[in-house]
């Protein structure tokens, strides 16, 4: 039993019903109380949040961890850490890239004994599908997967190969049965003239963004709203990054399809236009489309059309993002932000004129609901989980690589200045992160349902 006991006292405490000012008491791992008037317990440690924001923890259900068997690409210490620096509780990896992927109960299980001593905050597991492991993806379910997810084109491992339309349907009824949703990495690809372009210009990120077009997104989207149509399943679009697929998800949705979608900080933030030729460091597919399409996938946050936000952090050592020699064709299409995940998305809504009550909404409500854990996660609420955040939101910091904390000190977002800071995390009403300084032991959970 979590025997902690704490009193957060300040007068920017994020509840569902508006910023108060007042006290917030832990205990026992969850919310004992929230109050407007000052809560006196005895031995409870107080923090003082002054000017500082109280709200609940960030919620990131797509990170890639790679641990078993990549754990010299990242690993469950060194993302957990980068994690509560930044202000997240809760994450949920993907079945790839860890070796093996976690496509059968007993890789769940592998991946499970890994984590021990080593979860700095909470940690949930994704299962994955792949043409050959139907007959394992209801026991996957049963040992606690969280949901499915496929590939529809290459996922860059030979480990993990994608799934075709056939290979989906019988999941999507397992899936429906336990109303669970699929994840999909939605691009079909076919030959076209800019994969030639990049094999001529592999150093060229212009000749990169041709080689992974629109239309890849639209039809495989295209594609999942006939079968979430057929099948009645939950169907979940990762990393939207192509905003002409919007306007087929909104009807879609209208229709009553249970879709949901999620974009990505770094569509949110960067843009291709600003991407230099040979910047590795940016590659990920989808990829970083222009100002014009990444404005509209603010839109679509706006009007509730994306659902949430999540990093897709896929870090991979230097040697392999060919962050030497600049080759987009070659290097590794993942981007490392997770320990930004909360810093970069509210740096880029605040330039826009969104509130933290956006944020809260988009980093923690409803990744919440998304995973069925409104009940217990994403709001500051009396009986729910002590994953709470304490952090200066006008506070800037300049990202250089001796503050990053995953194993790869490489990011797209070194050398941008970031608002907002954070000083405590508390994970399952025990301090994870405070003031700079990690815990001692971890208190992190597996999330199981």
């Amino acid at each position: 039993m979590n025997n902690s006991n704490y009193i957060i006292t300040g007068n920017k405490i994020m509840t569902p019903d508006g910023i108060i000012s007042g006290s917030l008491h832990i205990q026992d791992g969850k919310i004992k109380q929230i109050s407007t008037q000052a809560i006196d317990i005895e031995d409870a440690v107080h923090i003082y949040s002054e000017n500082m924001v109280v709200m609940p923890g960030v919620i990131d259900p797509h990170v890639h961890i790679n641990e078993p068997g990549r754990t010299d690409w990242e690993g469950f210490y060194t993302a957990t850490h980068a994690a509560a620096m930044g202000g997240i509780t809760t994450v949920v990896d993907m079945p790839l890239n860890s070796l093996p992927v976690t496509t059968s109960v007993k890789n769940y299980e592998l991946k499970c004994t890994a984590t021990a001593d080593k979860l700095w905050i909470n940690v949930g597991l994704w299962g994955g599908v792949v043409p050959t492991n139907l007959h394992e993806i209801e026991e996957l379910l049963q040992a606690g997967a969280l949901g499915i997810k496929a590939f529809l084109t290459h996922s860059g491992i030979d480990e993990f190969p994608n799934t075709t339309e056939e290979d989906l349907i019988p999941v999507m009824e397992i899936l429906k049965q336990h109303n669970k949703p699929l994840l999909v990495h939605a691009e079909l690809d076919y030959p076209h003239d800019g994969i030639d372009l990049l094999a001529k210009h592999p150093t060229n990120y212009s000749a990169y963004l041709a080689s992974r077009p629109k239309a890849w997104e639209n039809d495989a989207i295209k594609l999942m709203i006939d079968l979430c149509r057929r099948t009645g399943t939950r169907v979940h679009i990762v990393h939207l990054s192509s905003a002409e697929a919007l306007p087929m998800l909104i009807n879609a949705r209208k229709e009553g399809l249970p879709i949901s979608v999620e974009t990505g900080q770094h569509y949110l933030y960067f843009c291709a236009e600003q991407i230099p030729d040979g910047n590795t460091a940016y590659k990920c597919a989808p990829p970083i489309r222009e100002k014009a399409n990444n404005e509209l996938l603010w839109d679509a946050l706006k009007n509730g059309d994306i659902d949430f936000i999540a990093t897709d952090h896929s870090p991979a050592p230097p040697e392999i993002k060919e962050l030497e020699s600049g080759n987009f064709q070659k290097a590794w299409g993942g981007i490392a932000g997770l320990q930004f995940a909360l810093t970069s998305a509210w740096t880029a809504a605040k330039k826009r004129g969104f509130t933290l009550f956006d944020i809260t909404k988009w980093l923690s409500e409803n990744p919440a609901k998304f995973l069925s854990l409104e009940n217990s996660k994403g709001k500051l609420v009396v009986g729910f989980d002590a994953d709470i955040i304490i952090w200066d939101p006008e506070d800037t910091t300049l990202i250089t690589p001796e503050i990053i904390q995953h194993k790869h000190k490489t990011s797209p977002f070194i050398n941008e200045t970031l608002f907002g800071k954070v000083y405590y995390t508390f994970v399952n009403g025990e301090l994870a992160f405070s003031n700079g300084n990690f815990a001692q032991k971890p208190h992190g959970i597996i999330v199981k349902q």
